[in-house]
Order: structure tokens, then C-alpha cells, then sequence
């Protein structure tokens, strides 16, 4: 993280460096860094020092974050071009902010939204609590404090079922972040997405993304020797602890990557030394796509374990391992 002149910033750089120590995510700095990024750029604009920043500062930061709009980024396709030559957005697109007509999806909008406020204030928050720790320029309080009173909640009643809930205190500035509505996509759109696709090698990747539930970047990881066939399991990385876990797929799913690893090998690519166990089961799959190959048809959706109708796997065990986040209508 650099100032205006190019120098690094030591105390966000110190906080960066004790995240790193902490073994976080990779992605964990970056997301950090931009908060602390956006806080100082306020403090220099006013010229005020980051240890004599006061509450009223803090709180007319939040308050800034929320009537201002967010800087417009140029599309990485366009990076380096001149602004002439970068073209206008598309006209068909919804409006920011808009919910998508098929999935429910809000849009970005043009404002900040509740989650980024509120993941900002956090990170302040704790930036603040580590130099005061470690008792780091002239700083005395936070300028992001807890509310004073706790948020208490009533003993166990009969809806909770007897449970006593904890109490706990939240920010002073920090919004209120509203519930995530599950993202949805109707079986005939998905199709439509299947059908589209021009290369086994993405039908493989989107066949395992809607089975297991995983993240995207999750699927990226999983490796040669991951997708083991007698279990009809795939290995990946998650996300938050970077640990390796299996997930349930779909039959489908694995047709899909043993069409996509045909067409690699006739290409040159070396396959590697297939498992005895997987062995007889991965002859079994090439007879089995003769009759269970998904094609365009609706009738013959992506999702078909049999040769059936779409929405075949709609009670796959992936649900409970995966995240579930695209679980259909």
C-alpha cells in the first residue's frame, strides 16, 4: 500500500503484515488493504494524521461511504487504452442496482452497498485495535468504537427450542447488512447456458459447478488425480481454511470430464496413470455415454443422471458438503 508519493504506508503495512502471519487467505490482504486504502485517501483529503483521527471522523467516513458514489473501473480488456477508444457500455444490460430479469441477482450499483460498509468498519475497527496494542504513534482510542450497551437477548423460549443466545456488541457505525435472498435460475435457462457452451472442457466445469456447489475458484483447483471415479467424489480447496475437501457430484458430471479428457489426449497431452480402481469404472463411463450424453434438447437437460427429464440432480448429496448456492427452483 503507497501514499501519494509512492512510499509505502508502514502502519497499514505492518497491520498487512501481521494478516500474513495470521495464515489467512491470499486474497485476505487485498481485500484489507483496499479498506485501509480507502480510509487513508479520506484522512489525507482533510489533512488529518491516521493516529488523530477522532470519532467524528470516523463517523463522517461511514457517512461519506454511503451518499458517494464508487469509482468507475476500466474493464481489464481496456486497460492501458486511451478513453476515446474504450467503448460505452452496453444498452441491453439492466441499470445498476437492478435485479437480473432471469436470476434475481441484483446488479452492481453505483453506490457503495451495506456489505462493503460494513466489511470496512470491521476492518478499521481491528486496524485500530492491533496499533493500540501495540501501542504503536500517538494513538489513544479507537475512532471505531463498540456500542456501549450489549445487544442482550431473552433467555431460551419454546421457539428456540430452550437455547440461550449470546450476547455480543457490534460496531457503532457499522450497517445493517440485510439477508442474502438464494440465487435461483430456471431449468430451461440453464439448459439454454448448457447448450451455448462450445468446448467439453466447459461443460465438464459447469456440469461439476451446479452438482457439487463449490465455488468457481474452488473448481480451478482440483487437480489431474482429484476426480476419483469409484467414489464419484472431486477434490478441491476451500476457500476459508485452504484445506483439501471432497465433494459429491453427479455421473453426468464425470461423463462430461471423461469427454473433455479424450479430446485433450488426441490433442497430445499426457494422461496420467489412471487408479486400478477407477480403471474398470472409467471403461463403464465411456460404454455409459452412448445412452446418458446430455445434448441441447430440454428434454435431455444437463442435469439428467438417467436419460431423463432436467433435475436429476436435484437431491444430490453435494448439498451437504458443498455450499449449495445454486440450488435450483
Amino acid at each position: 500500500m503507497l501514499d501519494g508519493r509512492g512510499r509505502p504506508v508502514e502502519p497499514a503495512a505492518l497491520y498487512l503484515k501481521e494478516l500474513m502471519a495470521r495464515d489467512n487467505s491470499p486474497l485476505t490482504p487485498r481485500s484489507y488493504g483496499m479498506d485501509l486504502l480507502r480510509w487513508f485517501r479520506f484522512l489525507w483529503a482533510l489533512g488529518i494524521e491516521w493516529d488523530r483521527a477522532t470519532r467524528e471522523d470516523a463517523r463522517d467516513f461511514m457517512l461519506w461511504m454511503k451518499v458517494a458514489d464508487k469509482p468507475k473501473r476500466v474493464h481489464w480488456r481496456h486497460r492501458g487504452r486511451a478513453l476515446s477508444k474504450v467503448p460505452p457500455p452496453r444498452s441491453d444490460r439492466p441499470a445498476p442496482g437492478t435485479p437480473n430479469p432471469v436470476t434475481g441477482k441484483p446488479t452492481v450499483g453505483t453506490k457503495y452497498s451495506p456489505a462493503t460498509r460494513a466489511h470496512c468498519e470491521t476492518v478499521l475497527r481491528e486496524f485500530y485495535n492491533f496499533h493500540l496494542d501495540e501501542s504503536t504513534g500517538s494513538l489513544l482510542v479507537n475512532p471505531f468504537p463498540l456500542v456501549r450497551g450489549r445487544r442482550l437477548s431473552q433467555l431460551g423460549t419454546q421457539r428456540d427450542g430452550g437455547k440461550k443466545h449470546r450476547s455480543r456488541r457490534t460496531g457503532l457505525y457499522r450497517p445493517t447488512v440485510p439477508q442474502r435472498v438464494p440465487r435461483r435460475i430456471p431449468d430451461e435457462m440453464y439448459t439454454k447456458v448448457f447448450a451455448g457452451l462450445r468446448s467439453h472442457h466447459d461443460r465438464a466445469l459447469l456440469a461439476f459447478w451446479v452438482a457439487t456447489g463449490a465455488r468457481a475458484e474452488e473448481l480451478l483447483t482440483v487437480k489431474q488425480d482429484g476426480a476419483v471415479v469409484s467414489e464419484q467424489t472431486v477434490s478441491v480447496i476451500r476457500k476459508g481454511t485452504r484445506d483439501y475437501q471432497d465433494l459429491a457430484a453427479t455421473p453426468d458430471a464425470f461423463v462430461w470430464l471423461r469427454l473433455y479428457q479424450e479430446s485433450a489426449w488426441k490433442k497430445g497431452v499426457r494422461a496420467q496413470r489412471t487408479p486400478p480402481q477407477n480403471a474398470a469404472l472409467g471403461r463403464a463411463s465411456s460404454t455409459r455415454m452412448i445412452y446418458t450424453t446430455p445434448d441441447p434438447d430440454p428434454g435431455h437437460g444437463p442435469r439428467s443422471t438417467g436419460g431423463g427429464p432436467a433435475g436429476g440432480c436435484r437431491g444430490s448429496p453435494a448439498r451437504t458438503l458443498g455450499r449449495g448456492a445454486t440450488e435450483p427452483p
